[in-house]
C-alpha cells in the first residue's frame, strides 16, 4: 500500500511540477542511474550496468527530444548531449566506468546549472 502511494505522489509531483523542475527531476536520475551504472561496472555486474546506462540514455534522450530548438543554447547543448551518448555506448560496449563518470560529471554540472536559471526565472516572475 506505501508503494502505491508513493507512486501517486510521484504521478501528481509530476504533473504538476514546471518545465524547469521537470528538467530538475531528470537530472537527478541521470545522476543517480549513472551511479549505479558506475558501481555496477566496478562489480563487474555487467547486466545491472547495461540497464541502469541504457536507462541514462533513456533520459539523454529525452532532454534532446524536449530542447527547446529556437534557444540560444540549443547550439551548444545538442552536441553536448550527443557526447554523452557516444561516451555512456562506449562505457557499456567496453565495460569501462571511466566513460560513465566523465558524464556523470558534466550531469551534475548541468543539473547546478539548471537549479540556477530556474531560481533566476523565479525571482525573475516574482520580482
Amino acid at each position: 500500500m506505501i508503494s502505491a502511494q508513493q507512486n501517486k505522489y510521484v504521478q501528481n509531483s509530476i504533473q504538476t511540477a514546471s518545465p524547469a523542475q521537470l528538467l530538475i527531476m531528470l537530472s537527478d536520475g541521470a545522476i543517480r542511474f549513472c551511479k549505479q551504472a558506475i558501481e555496477a561496472i566496478h562489480q563487474k555486474n555487467y547486466q545491472d550496468a547495461n540497464h541502469f546506462l541504457v536507462k541514462v540514455q533513456d533520459i539523454i534522450q529525452e532532454f534532446v527530444i524536449t530542447l527547446d530548438k529556437k534557444a540560444a543554447v540549443a547550439d551548444q547543448l545538442l552536441p553536448l548531449y550527443d557526447y554523452f551518448l557516444f561516451r555512456l555506448v562506449e562505457a557499456n560496449t567496453k565495460k569501462q566506468a571511466e566513460p560513465a563518470e566523465e558524464v556523470l560529471g558534466y550531469l551534475q554540472e548541468l543539473k547546478e546549472t539548471w537549479l540556477q536559471a530556474a531560481k533566476l526565472s523565479v525571482g525573475a516572475t516574482h520580482g
